[in-house]
């Protein structure tokens, strides 16, 4: 396996993992807070939401290391 293949297979990894722990770990709870159906999707839509803000807000971190980057080391 190359470097690269091995760097795809852990971000990918990594991704999957992240996933299926967001998953268990905040929709599974607050899709079984409420009992009516139309109150369950919207619940899981507002965590697709935060999901959504916390990948949008990694990426901003992500883009300010990368810049950053050569002024600091």
């Amino acid at each position: 396996m190359s470097n690269d293949a091995i760097v795809q297979l852990v971000a990918i990894g990594a991704g999957a993992i992240g996933l299926i722990a967001f998953v268990a770990l905040v929709t599974v709870p607050v899709a079984s807070a409420y009992d009516r159906v139309w109150e369950r999707l919207v619940a899981s839509l507002l965590s697709l939401w935060v999901l959504a803000a916390l990948c949008g807000i990694g990426a901003l971190v992500g883009a300010a290391v990368i810049y950053y980057w050569p002024r600091l080391f």
